[in-house]
């Protein structure tokens, strides 16, 4: 009920109908699952970078559709970001500006379900452009893959100290690791723990 009012409000500030879409109830059995990469880890601060997405359907991931996309920054790239992510700033020359990127990320995800690891802080980001853009935050529904590995791993075996790091997930799951670390194929790999989990019995979508 909470969610249903606050997205009332939220989409009483939509400064655009072009994007009612995105309040229609959503599709079923298909996500989006997606991740950003940054200029720092501070959501009012920092600018995005990169961000790659890919669409999940019917326990498939489509990644002939897939959404990658590099942003020019407004703030200085910080240096433990460039550790991270190896995007330093003479790669972004011919990047995209932030306005055009959120249009064509709205366009892309539609009123699907979102999917990704430690998502909140993705999902801050993108608010931090929408917001001024459009009046409204992401409505869209979200799902933690940490929190449904962690609930999963309770519910299999009552421990109190579970590893919630990616690569420790990853691990405990036997999934691939996909080459290089970079915005889409984190996507991507998230996308795998969230159907690995999402498939197992007890484990509720």
């Amino acid at each position: 009920m909470f969610n249903l009012i606050k997205n009332h409000f939220n989409k009483k500030n939509l400064k655009d109908d072009k994007y009612l879409y995105l309040f229609d109830k959503n599709l079923d059995d298909e996500f989006v699952c997606f991740d950003c990469e940054t200029t720092g880890l501070n959501p009012i601060e920092d600018d995005i970078i990169s961000i790659g997405a890919v669409i999940i359907k019917n326990n498939t991931i489509l990644s002939s559709k897939k959404f990658v996309k590099f942003i020019k920054p407004k703030t200085k790239l910080q240096e433990e970001a460039i550790k991270v992510h190896h995007i330093r700033i003479m790669d972004l020359e011919d990047a995209e500006d932030i306005d055009d990127m959120i249009e064509d990320f709205l366009e892309f995800i539609g009123n699907r379900k979102l999917v990704g690891y430690f998502l909140e802080f993705d999902i801050a980001m993108i608010n931090k452009y929408l917001i001024p853009k459009l009046g409204i935050k992401l409505p869209n529904k979200r799902y933690e893959v940490s929190a449904l590995y962690h609930d999963w791993k309770i519910e299999k075996i009552p421990q109190s100290n579970i590893d919630l790091r990616f690569d420790a997930i990853m691990r405990d799951l036997n999934i691939p690791v996909l080459g290089k670390h970079d915005a889409y194929n984190d996507a991507v790999m998230t996308a795998m723990i969230f159907l690995k989990l999402k498939n197992q019995a007890k484990v509720k979508i």
